[in-house]
């Protein structure tokens, strides 16, 4: 499954653009904390990108951007929240969640993990890669992954069962690899800091159906930003 878990049918879902427009939203206003000049923020400017790419109107990305640079009044500030946790089975699980309200969070999350359990900070962590994470497509028929990842400069990378492929750097090097990559013949559609599980585990059958289920409530959760699982692919 890679380093990031999507749930089955997720692109289906993001249809509802209410719910796929929060979550752009508050990546935005998050971004915008550190400047409001894209040129100048490459988290911000990549935000943009994959809001633009979900048809968000001009004005609601303009009005995101300012309420998270501080050039509104009245803007709802949403905090950054990093669980830890089990879920069944053992298998190690990181949630970020972006959030105006902690303790709604908080409660939602303790609930959520009733079927695996909560740990404190690092208790799964340390079994993760704390790293940049570039998905990008080919642009033509000759873009060739690992040459690319060479090129770029990239650590390493996974090719995805859609034939897209996910570039992994290290943290600082994320913004470079990200703009060189489409020089080697890639067109990148996201890239962000996460989490690469060091030793995923290998489920089936009704075990893996049950972690599945797992996952799926909590990426139900508004707050939930991103998961990220220890479970390898099916």
């Amino acid at each position: 499954m890679g380093a990031q878990w999507k749930a089955k049918g997720r692109e289906a879902a993001a249809s509802a653009k209410g719910k796929l427009f929060t979550k752009l939203t508050k990546e935005i206003m998050i971004a915008a904390r550190n400047g409001a000049d894209p040129d100048m923020n490459p988290r911000l400017r990549l935000a943009i990108v994959q809001a633009k790419k979900a048809s968000m109107t001009r004005e609601t990305l303009e009005r995101a951007i300012k309420k998270g640079s501080g050039q509104l009044d009245g803007g709802i500030s949403y905090e950054k929240l990093t669980y830890e946790g089990f879920a069944p089975h053992q298998v190690p699980v990181i949630v970020e969640c972006l959030t105006d309200n902690v303790n709604r969070t908080i409660s939602n999350i303790r609930g959520l993990f009733r079927k695996g359990q909560l740990g404190a900070s690092g208790s799964v962590s340390w079994d993760f890669e704390h790293v940049g994470m570039i998905e990008a497509s080919p642009a033509n028929k000759d873009a060739d992954a690992e040459m690319a990842a060479i090129e770029a400069g990239a650590q390493d990378f996974e090719i995805n069962d859609d034939g897209t492929a996910t570039f992994i750097t290290d943290i600082t090097d994320l913004d470079l690899v990200q703009k060189a990559l489409p020089e080697q013949g890639f067109t990148v559609e996201s890239a962000k800091i996460g989490y690469r599980p060091k030793n995923p585990v290998s489920l089936s059958g009704e075990a893996l159906e049950e972690v599945e289920a797992f996952l799926a409530a909590i990426d139900e959760d508004d707050d939930v930003h991103e998961v990220y699982v220890g479970l390898t692919g099916e």
